[in-house]
């Protein structure tokens, strides 16, 4: 091992949603003279618009810095900050697989969370050294030997190893300094070997096409070197390498052990992929390395241009954020109310709130998103399953045995107060209750099995509301299990309209469909003919309404006489009105489909 290496710490900063990661990281910056004064603001590494308005980490995000070790040495520490919401954990494993540790930063006041724990195991499965820390000691409702004593018992980590510190004041951060120089091991690698380097994000710049972010593995890379993709057997020309500054700042050479970005000049989005490994193409690598397990999303929606001419600019842009987002999956297709449009995958109703307004924002697009929807497995009459995941695809009941829909285990955390409203959301939810159990300070941890698709659309506006936002949630996928679900089929003027159909349970079909059909009601614009609206489970119209026609009074020219003469125009009328109804069809606008799609808060 070459003195270089020796003095390379590659870690990452991994915690629970508002347990103060990022924070952290400021105060890391802050103490190695990495950002200038005047410069720092709060979440410095938190780039986007989004990140920033919302307080949230939803990228992962590099950083070189130097720290004087207690041997009086400088040490290369490389930190990428990583997200604490569970629709993100695919960044946490991505960035998990570039380091050698991981500092778990816990809330002093909160204690272990769910999130927590599942990013302690993400970070065990890779192997890593762990530094407990336990952060905002500042609180006035902090409890910190507690919080050790919950990090023992539940994660199995020595209550004398964990770090106690506050972020917000700085005290106790250049211990964890220290102990990340003491405690991290160096990198493994071979620097005399053949290069391999492993891509774990990516972005596309409008001028230098697509730049990857690496960390070096074996070997080591230079300006003007010519590389080979191994999963996508492309070859490129180097045109620069660099180091994360947090400004991305060129430098001669990437070596093993370091975290870097590399620009080649790659115009295709689809040609360097995350989790592909960059290696020479004059003297490649034999193995790639390890890439990445496929995620699969769990949550799905149609997402359709408000104007058609936007479609290829919306196909561009699902590209360009599929380059560096590797859990969104997306697909061509067509609806007969909205036109041509995507279906796309997500890991959550968060995910897909970050997607379509990062799609808004960052390329301009305006956008209709139809009824978020899980994937459903349908266990055909013949034996077939078939993968549902478009309400419109459900198939005919007189071929189907059963149906299947993912549920999940939902944690709830509220104040005592507040337990019984959150069990009444759970239990209108169909939720099952699994267990209850008081914690420190007043709380409550809830647990219920629920179907996925109670939770993703609107759950989490309810708790919030029930609870004045003192309840927190979080949820981990359990499987499939059979339920009683039936498509819902949406028809204006006995004509289904398929961006509406729904996948609802028999029990909840009514009431759904009574919503839909009132909505539509006040939406639609009135016609020369009437409207009739309807909401269907097979051929059995469950809730139905109609929409008077505009009525002109053909009658008024005339002054008594015979009535005859009357009736004579008011059959005239409606004849003309009947021919017109033939003849005409019902356009549905597209401000009608955004107020319908928009469920009631």
């Amino acid at each position: 091992m070459t003195e270089e290496i020796r003095r390379i710490r590659n870690f990452c900063i991994v915690a629970h949603i508002d347990h103060g990661k990022s924070t952290l990281a400021d105060r890391l910056l802050e103490m190695t003279g990495r950002v200038g004064d005047g410069k720092m603001r709060e979440q410095y590494l938190d780039q986007m618009d989004l990140e920033r308005e919302r307080g949230i980490t939803i990228k992962a995000s590099a950083v070189r810095l130097e720290h004087k070790g207690p041997d009086g040495e400088v040490y290369i520490l490389n930190l990428i900050d990583t997200p604490g919401h569970v629709d993100f954990s695919y960044e946490v494993s991505r960035a998990l697989a570039a380091c050698e540790a991981a500092i778990l930063v816990v809330d002093a006041a909160q204690g272990v969370e769910a999130q927590t724990v599942a990013n302690y195991l993400l970070a065990l499965e890779h192997d890593l050294e762990i530094i407990p820390v336990i952060n905002k000691i500042d609180l006035p409702s902090a409890r910190p030997d507690v919080v050790k004593q919950e990090i023992f018992d539940e994660l199995g980590l020595l209550p004398d190893d964990a770090l106690a510190v506050s972020a917000k004041t700085g005290e106790g951060c250049r211990e964890v300094l220290d102990a990340i120089v003491e405690r991290v091991p160096p990198p493994r690698g071979e620097p005399d070997a053949r290069l391999r380097a492993l891509v774990f994000d990516s972005k596309y710049d409008l001028h230098q096409g697509v730049i990857g972010f690496i960390r070096v593995v074996d070997g080591s890379l230079t300006a003007r070197d010519h590389i080979r993709l191994m999963q996508g057997k492309q070859v490129h020309d180097v045109e620069h390498v660099g180091i994360f500054d947090p400004e991305m700042v060129p430098v001669e050479r990437l070596s093993t052990g370091d975290v870097g970005y590399v620009s080649a000049g790659v115009k295709d989005v689809r040609d360097l992929r995350v989790g592909d490994t960059v290696t020479s193409s004059k003297d490649p690598a034999t193995e790639p390395l390890p890439g990445y397990r496929v995620v699969k999303p769990v949550v799905f929606c149609g997402l359709y241009p408000v104007e058609n001419k936007d479609h290829d600019d919306l196909r561009d842009a699902l590209e360009k954020l599929q380059l560096n987002d590797a859990a969104l999956t997306y697909e061509r297709e067509a609806s007969e109310a909205l036109g041509f449009g995507f279906r796309a995958g997500f890991l959550g109703l968060l995910h897909l709130e970050i997607v379509q307004e990062r799609l808004e924002r960052e390329f301009d697009l305006s956008l209709i998103a139809t009824c978020p929807n899980v994937v459903y497995r349908a266990n055909m009459s013949d034996g077939e399953i078939r993968v549902i995941d478009n309400p419109a695809d459900f198939p005919d009941p007189t071929h189907l045995e059963s149906i299947e829909e993912p549920y999940v285990k939902m944690v709830v955390m509220t104040p005592e107060d507040y337990v019984g409203p959150c069990m009444d959301l759970c239990e209108t939810r169909r939720g099952t209750f699994v267990d209850m159990r008081y914690g420190e300070s007043g709380r409550v941890y809830i647990t219920y099995e629920l179907p996925l698709a109670e939770v993703i659309v609107d759950f989490f506006d309810y708790l919030k509301s029930r609870t004045r936002g003192y309840a927190t949630m979080d949820y981990e996928i359990l499987g499939y299990r059979e339920s009683d679900m039936v498509r819902l089929d949406i028809l204006i003027n006995e004509e289904r309209v398929d961006a509406l159909t729904a996948v609802v349970h028999r029990t909840r079909a009514y009431e759904r469909g009574r919503e839909i059909v009132d909505r539509m009601k006040e939406v639609l614009p009135r016609q020369q003919f009437k409207v009739k609206i309807q909401a269907a489970l097979s051929r059995k119209i469950i809730a139905a309404t109609s929409i008077a026609p505009f009525r002109k009074n053909v009658t008024s020219k005339c002054y008594g006489g015979d009535i005859t003469r009357k009736r004579k125009l008011l059959e005239r009328q409606k004849e003309g009105k009947r021919r017109l109804k033939m003849v005409g069809s019902v356009e549905v606008p597209q401000e009608a489909f955004m107020a319908i799609l928009k469920r009631d808060e």
